[in-house]
């Protein structure tokens, strides 16, 4: 068990009374991001795309994460959600780097036969072959390059907005 998970655990405190006093005017809400909020009034709550919590037992923790204020409750349920997700964050954190492996491979794959592509169209001027005797030939085959190195800057371009917005190797 890692120091943060027996952290987690052992400030779990059960309150011996509700977290929250029963009543109409102190209702329970789960927003979304797992925040819970009682403080909120039925419209401001449906704005924020809350949703009311019937009968939920709520205890509260400390957040070794951030600085909390006295008495301020934070549901068993978000730290347990906490716990749990160190596997699976490692798990993606390892699957982001593996995705980020392979775009770079391609990015890096691309770029060069881009720069191959680009000196053997030689600024717009490629040389002749043997087989262009004829000029319109030769002019064809100068615009399928110039496509050709357009549509290679078009995904060089989208692949590294894709790497942006992986995370960055830890």
């Amino acid at each position: 068990m890692s120091p943060r998970v027996a952290f987690l655990a052992a400030s779990v405190v059960f309150a011996a009374s509700p977290a929250w006093p029963q009543g109409e005017s102190s209702v329970l809400y789960r927003c979304p991001g797992n925040d819970y909020n009682n403080t909120l009034t039925p419209s401001e709550a449906e704005k924020l795309h809350c949703k009311k919590v019937e009968d939920a037992a709520v205890s509260v923790v400390r957040s070794p994460g951030r600085a909390a204020s006295a008495g301020e409750p934070v549901p068993a349920a978000a730290a347990a959600a906490e716990v749990r997700e160190s596997p699976e964050s490692t798990a993606m954190r390892a699957r982001a780097n593996n995705s980020r492996r392979q775009l770079e491979t391609r990015l890096h794959s691309e770029e060069t036969k881009l720069a191959r592509l680009e000196q053997e169209f030689n600024g717009g001027d490629p040389e002749r072959r043997k087989d262009e005797t004829n000029l319109q030939t030769y002019l064809d085959r100068v615009a399928r390059m110039r496509t050709e190195i357009t549509r290679r800057q078009i995904d060089i371009a989208e692949m590294r907005r894709e790497l942006d917005k992986l995370p960055t190797n830890r």
